[in-house]
């Protein structure tokens, strides 16, 4: 290895970035802050370049540090699937998964199922981090990234989980007040609450009917008093009665079965954005990505519309 680098040296490396400070490493690696330092300074000796910017409380890395981080984590990660695959049993995948989610997806259906994953495959570390938007596919950051729609990105393989209907909703005290719109361009004098992601035009609703290519979608622009960026906000604003919202069939599904939200327009359907798992080409063998994503699709098995055998993507 380049500059006599042993696989420790970059874990310890890969440890100071993530707890961010000396202290925390120290409490991390189960040694002295003073160990830590020396430790750094010896390798930055050697190297003969600066990795850290040393403050009172927090650290960060410099140009030549995340260099050297970044291909810490590559290194790392595939010297832990060399082992996984040279290993006597590919069945017991162990090591650590770094998952990234939304917000809302994420809290409510991928931290479970890691919960019930790491029950099935204890040996795994898993590092759950939930973010607004998406991180760059090309970001080494991550193992897995849960994303919605299919990517265009060759680099990576996406394995399709489970469809995602996003639907029309209100609550019926909403609608016993200000009726039910018949038709898209009804809900041009509707209260509609707006979610802010993504790239996404703001307020811009495409709705199409039946089985109707998406390409004939109608287009229909709304507005209302309510806006915001996280999804859970504004189903409690639906929820309260305060309009029409266009919502994911995965975070309202339960309101719809108890009554608490009903559909509105069900003869017409939104552009589906698919629940995808997206890795690098260069983990598909990896026996801890294999597996996880695998048990996604055993969860999310329930989201299959009839007939579908949940192998697109």
């Amino acid at each position: 290895m380049s500059n006599g680098f042993q696989p420790a040296e970059l874990g310890f490396i890969v440890t100071l970035s993530s707890a961010g400070s000396l202290s925390g490493a120290a409490r991390e690696l189960g040694i002295t802050t003073s160990a830590v330092s020396k430790r750094l300074s010896i390798i930055e000796a050697r190297l003969g370049v600066p990795l850290v910017n040393r403050t009172t409380r927090r650290m960060s890395m410099t140009p030549e540090g995340d260099v050297l981080l970044e291909h810490a984590r590559r290194i790392l990660a595939e010297i832990a699937e060399l082992d996984q695959l040279l290993g006597a049993s590919k069945s017991a995948p162990k090591g650590q998964l770094r998952v990234n989610a939304t917000l809302g997806f994420g809290r409510l259906h991928i931290a479970p199922a890691i919960s019930r994953y790491v029950l099935r495959y204890p040996e795994v570390d898993v590092q759950l981090q939930l973010s607004v938007d998406p991180p760059a596919l090309t970001d080494d950051q991550f193992d897995v990234c849960i994303r919605f729609g299919a990517p265009a990105d060759t680099r990576v393989i996406a394995r399709r989980l489970a469809p995602n209907r996003r639907l029309l909703c209100a609550a019926p005290a909403y609608l016993a007040k200000h009726g039910e719109p018949k038709t898209p361009l009804d809900l041009r004098r509707h209260n509609c609450i707006s979610i802010r992601q993504g790239d996404e035009a703001y307020g811009l609703w495409r709705l199409y009917g039946g089985k109707e290519a998406e390409r004939d979608a109608q287009g229909v622009k709304v507005r209302g008093n309510l806006a915001t960026n996280d999804g859970e906000i504004a189903v409690n604003w639906a929820l309260d009665g305060h309009g029409i919202l266009m919502r994911a069939e995965w975070d309202i599904e339960r309101y719809l079965e108890t009554g608490r939200l009903v559909r509105v327009l069900p003869g017409y359907r939104t552009p589906d954005a698919d629940i995808y798992a997206v890795y690098p080409q260069r983990q598909q063998l990896s026996a801890r990505i294999r597996t996880f994503v695998g048990f996604l699709g055993e969860t999310f098995e329930r989201f299959k519309e009839p007939g579908e055998n949940g192998n697109q993507g």
